[in-house]
């Protein structure tokens, strides 16, 4: 193990501090420099104390310090002392979570961190004779291998240097180096066990659900009027069904504060004991589940009741593949050093993570910052690519462990997108789960929380996509790396020693196989855009010898592959029938309508469809043939390659041939364009976009198919086996005004009905409607500002900084554009951190949304800017939330699918179907504001042609006013003052 590393005890400090930068020198001095004076001196000076070295080298306009990291940064070590914790990486967040008290953090300048350290090495000494002893020993060994900065001082710490052997080696009889990191040796295993019976059907009454939520609030908790009434009435989404394909379904509004989600924990909990069966909860934002997730502690604060009791659930690619890992692991000698840091960082979690979810879980959200975001996405689990009981860790598997768990849970927390597609693949016999299909325990009670986003989740669900990206995917996971430096494992791979000497097998795998070719060629990118002059005319038709071709063909010339030609014809007519700098560019994409097709193209889809076609046959084929070696090898076949057969053959048919499926079947739209004046029940277009995951100037090009209206097939899917159904929100319903008109309230709950799909149902849902508990007139203001042009960056930037100075921070940020958002980020940012308000910003900070939401929150005074996934879901509680400011109103996306739906989906009023939606998204972004009955705050919309006829998305008793940006300011900073004072006193 190498000793030369710098001793962090003595070593200089640094951190950003009010624009600038606070220095604590070796000789105990606190120095307040520039920017140009760190850089100069970081050359001289020893290895200084940092939290999140990334972060701060942007800051300082440095190069990315990269690992080994030259800086010794507190988050790394607290990633390796406090794995599975996270933490906002901020002076003050990690002070926090070390235990401080807010009046030993002070001003939280250089001299703090060395009492950070402290505080970490103290915490890692008290781990030296715990249960993971020996793994920190042999861990801490191989990062001094690797070359990690804090290896010396952690070594010292553990006392490791009066265990080594003289040749710098861990005994023999202790854990070592090589396989602390096989960490699936020491995870637990699940046992199989028998599937659960039915749950019965006994109802919770009102009275019952009640004092549940009695029960789970405790005398001390914040008594909300409303939310015992929201328990009453969620009680009817758990009566028994009378009709198969009809549930029982509650529409329920609760206005924010209402406090809904233990509302429905309440009775929903019950009808889980009672019946011994689980309700799945579902959301559309991460924010949210991690709410709901935090929320079930006060029903079972136990950590291990409630781990058994209550479920996360996402999917897949949420998270760590143990194989992925061990071949990580095992080829880690030949790479660069910081990716063995990395997996060293990775297996300290792994040994202490809840549930192994990489994204949004227990592993905070700057590590991939930290240690590389690729290394996270190298071991997480890749779509499609499980092989089940093949794999030797099988049953270490974070993923069939939370399959498993769910089974015996009382709640499921999942959401929209997974529970959709659970639906959809159990009706199809695709489940993810072997037993899913006919397990008499899968879930029939459902809670939609944020079910004002189902239809968008709908939309996502059942939507399909005939992509150069998705189509080159397809490829990949059909083919595997074609040579490529990749641990991309092909079907082949995947089904080697299930078909060989099985010629009924053998024979139509190759044949796929062979067919796949017809899928976009590594590179398929940079030929998109080939200029039609050098291009080859679209191929002839090959003779059709059947789908699997006894004999060898002949050579034939070198065709091109057909979706390559497919694909740039479908770009040729987005950039023909598009006009450059028109609004499509505003979004980075461009679109045009399917019809009418341009010369070649019908002839070029009908090409790629024959080709589609004899990929998928052979692939049905192949699945028909295992299943049926399932009946006739009965008898000898274990119960381990059984299981790989089922689960190979579910993966074939989500992953491969329903796709295809749909591909072919959307080329068979180019024959039948839109019949006039008739309503679709698809909307087919072509797009091109630059996606975020290309290289700068790769294009990606598609054909789409989107339901007109995507809640029909969302109320398909979930009317067998849902039987009972809560949807609920704070935004269900458009209020067009705030007066109470029966018509328009009838009106606004019909609308409700077809935006949740509720309306698809045989039975209408029982409705319901709960005010919020908040007194608006007297917590907040609401201002339009009406003197600043917000289609000029410039004007825009000068009035958020005016706003959050006038705030003293504690300011959200919303934009309708990224590139807007980007560009105020890059104006305003040295002026407010000059006067410390730090800012964050979704887009621009390398760290996830939820990292980002935990640093607002900790930090009083930052301020943060964001797009949609800041607009819902978002739970700030208190004065660091104090000012929410939107850019202007959130008109939809003027694009093809939207034109559309106004058209057929509107009722003749295109407008009003406009409106309404710029209304709720109001509603939501004005619900951030006050969480609790002590917030105050104050409401700013930078939009002077705001139309009279959206302020009724406010809350009643909201008198918005239209100031200018100095009056604005004037009257927020006075509101603030005035509240700061009242609560003083």
């Amino acid at each position: 193990m190498q000793t030369s590393f710098p001793s962090a005890y003595d070593a200089p400090a640094l951190a950003a501090y009010k624009g600038a930068y606070s220095l604590l020198t070796e000789d105990g001095e606190v120095l307040h420099l520039s920017a140009q004076d760190v850089r100069q001196n970081l050359q001289n000076m020893p290895s200084p104390l940092v939290i999140h070295a990334p972060a701060l080298a942007r800051r300082l306009d440095l190069p990315p310090p990269g690992q080994p990291a030259p800086w010794l940064d507190l988050l790394e070590l607290f990633a390796f002392v406090h794995p599975a914790t996270p933490v906002a990486p901020t002076p003050r967040g990690l002070a926090l979570a070390l235990g401080m008290q807010d009046e030993d953090i002070g001003a939280a300048e250089a001299d703090l961190l060395p009492r950070l350290l402290s505080l970490l090495l103290t915490n890692l000494a008290r781990q030296n004779n715990g249960a993971t002893a020996e793994h920190l020993a042999a861990l801490t060994v191989r990062l001094g291998q690797a070359g990690w900065i804090w290896s010396g001082t952690v070594a010292e710490t553990l006392g490791l240097h009066d265990k080594l052997t003289p040749q710098g080696r861990l005994p023999e009889t202790m854990l070592q180096p090589g396989d602390a990191l096989r960490i699936w040796r020491f995870l637990p295993k699940w046992e199989e066990t028998p599937l659960p019976p039915p749950p019965a059907s006994h109802p919770i009454s009102p009275v019952e659900a009640r004092e549940q939520l009695t029960k789970m609030l405790g005398e001390d908790a914040e008594i909300r009027a409303g939310q015992a009434d929201f328990a009453s009435v969620a009680t009817g989404a758990f009566e028994p069904r009378n009709v198969r394909g009809d549930p029982a379904i509650v529409l329920a509004e609760a206005g924010t504060g209402t406090g809904k989600t233990l509302g429905y924990i309440a009775p929903a909990s019950l009808w889980a004991e009672r019946n011994k069966g689980a309700v799945w909860v579902s959301t559309y934002t991460r924010h949210l589940q991690r709410q709901i997730e935090q929320e079930t502690r006060r029903l079972y604060p136990d950590q291990a009741t409630h781990r058994q009791r209550v479920v996360l659930r996402k999917g897949r690619e949420n998270y760590l593949c143990l194989l992925n890992m061990e071949e990580a692991v095992n080829t880690a000698a030949s790479r660069p050093a910081g990716i063995t840091i990395a997996l060293i960082m990775l297996a300290r979690w792994g040994l202490a993570t809840a549930d192994g979810d990489l994204f949004g879980g227990d592993l905070p959200g700057w590590f991939g910052d930290l240690f590389g975001q690729g290394n996270l996405i190298g071991v997480a689990d890749r779509r499609g690519e499980c092989i089940h009981g093949a794999c030797a860790h099988y049953q270490n598997c974070f993923v069939e462990h939370s399959i498993r768990r769910a089974r015996e849970a009382d709640l499921v927390i999942a959401n929209h997108a997974l529970v959709m597609a659970q639906a959809a693949y159990a009706q199809a016999g695709m489940s993810d789960d072997a037993d899913e299909t006919d397990d008499p325990s899968a879930p029939s009670r459902y809670v939609f929380d944020e079910g004002h986003h189902l239809a968008d989740a709908a939309d996502s669900a059942f939507s399909a996509e005939l992509s150069g990206l998705e189509a080159a995917e397809l490829r990949r996971w059909l083919l595997g790396a074609e040579g490529r430096r990749s641990r991309a494992r092909g079907l082949k791979r995947r089904l080697d020693d299930l078909v060989i000497g099985h010629p009924k097998l053998e024979t139509p795998l190759e044949a796929a196989l062979m067919a796949a070719t017809a899928l976009p060629a590594p590179g398929w990118s940079s030929r998109l855009g080939q200029e039609q002059a050098d291009e080859l005319p679209p191929p002839e038709p090959p003779e059709d010898i059947g789908l699997f071709p006894l004999e060898p063909e002949a050579p034939q010339p070198v065709l091109e592959n057909p979706t390559e030609v497919f694909l740039r014809l479908l770009r040729q007519q987005a950039f023909a029938r598009t006009q450059e700098g028109g609004k499509q560019h505003v979004y980075a994409a461009l679109e045009c309508d399917l019809h009418p097709l341009m010369p070649d193209l019908a002839e070029t889809g009908h090409l790629l469809a024959r080709a589609l076609t004899r990929l998928v046959e052979p692939l049905r084929t192949l699945v028909e043939r295992l299943h049926a070696r399932l009946e006739e090898d009965a008898e000898t076949l274990d119960s381990t390659t059984r299981g790989r057969i089922e689960a190979m053959t579910r993966a074939l048919r989500r992953r491969a041939i329903s796709r295809l499926d749909a591909w072919i079947a959307m080329l068979s739209a180019l024959d039948t364009p839109p019949e006039p004046d008739t309503t679709p029940s698809h909307v087919h277009f072509i797009r091109v976009e630059r996606r975020e995951k290309q290289r700068m100037g790769e294009q990606d090009v598609g054909l789409y198919r989107h339901w007109l209206d995507p809640t029909i097939p969302f109320a398909g899917i979930m009317a067998i086996p849902a039987q009972g159904m809560l949807i609920t929100s704070a935004t269900l319903r458009d209020q067009q005004t705030n007066e109470p008109d029966s018509d328009n309230a009838e009106q606004a709950w019909e609308a409700a009905e077809a935006r949740t799909g509720a309306n698809h149902f045989p039975s209408p849902p029982l409705r319901a409607s709960l005010a919020s508990p908040f007194d608006y007139a007297r917590q907040t203001r609401a201002y339009i500002v009406t003197d600043i042009d917000n289609s000029s960056i410039v004007d825009l930037a000068a009035a958020f900084r005016t706003l959050f100075l006038a705030s003293g921070g504690g300011g959200l940020g919303l934009f309708t554009a990224i590139s807007r958002l980007r560009g105020v980020y890059d104006r305003i940012a040295p002026t407010l951190e000059e006067n410390g308000l730090p800012l964050y910003a979704q887009h621009v900070d390398a760290m996830d949304n939820n990292t980002l939401v935990d640093i607002f929150r900790t930090e009083e005074h930052a301020c943060l800017l964001g797009t949609d996934a800041m607009r819902d879901g978002v739970d700030v509680p208190g004065n660091a939330l104090r000012l929410v400011a939107f850019e202007r109103v959130p008109w939809p996306r003027p694009d093809i699918l939207h034109r559309e739906r106004r058209i057929h989906l509107s009722g003749g009023d295109p407008k009003s179907f406009d409106e309404r939606i710029a209304r709720l998204r109001l509603r939501q972004a004005f619900g951030r504001l006050i969480r609790r009955q002590s917030d105050r705050g104050v409401f700013v919309l930078l939009d002077r042609r705001t139309p009279t006829r959206l302020l009724s998305a406010f809350p009643e008793g909201v008198e918005v006013r239209r100031l200018g940006l100095a009056d604005t300011a004037r009257e927020l900073a006075a509101f603030l003052a005035d509240t700061e004072r009242a609560d003083q006193n």
